[in-house]
């Protein structure tokens, strides 16, 4: 009787002979891509959007609880963390949405050839950071 990692490994052909299949790239020997980096990080951003849009539940909740409530909520968000907090939700919201816009490409049949698909995610990540950069300039200009 052979061990159930064994057994996994073998498979057969279509035309029936019995096959060894090769075992998956670890992560010890897997370098990793702009791709499946960039793939993982519109995972990331997601979940952190999601998270991220708590804050804004509360700050609305607290806007329409009253004066003392905003303010817990305002002096909060007002705080290094806060800002913090702030500013990669928005890092994160660039980011996602550019992915998105890329992947809106891949649905169509763009940008599959190597050098597009490395041109794509290189312009992505300077789109978020001139974008997060662009905001918080004009954010803190308007604020002051």
């Amino acid at each position: 009787m052979t061990d159930t990692r064994e057994a996994m490994m073998v498979a057969r052909t279509s035309d029936g002979r019995l096959v060894r299949r090769p075992l998956s790239p670890h992560l010890q020997i897997y370098r990793p891509q702009i791709t499946s980096a960039l793939s993982i990080f519109h995972r990331v951003t997601g979940v952190a959007l999601s998270v991220g849009t708590l804050l804004l539940v509360w700050w609305l909740v607290a806007a329409a609880d009253g004066a003392p409530a905003y303010d817990a909520v305002q002096g909060f968000i007002a705080s290094p963390i806060g800002l913090l907090l702030l500013f990669g939700w928005t890092a994160a919201l660039f980011y996602h949405f550019f992915a998105g816009l890329r992947h809106l490409a891949w649905d169509v049949g763009r940008g599959f050839e190597k050098a597009e698909y490395h041109a794509s995610g290189i312009a992505v990540l300077i789109a978020t950071g001139a974008c997060t950069l662009l905001t918080w300039f004009v954010g803190l200009l308007l604020r002051a």
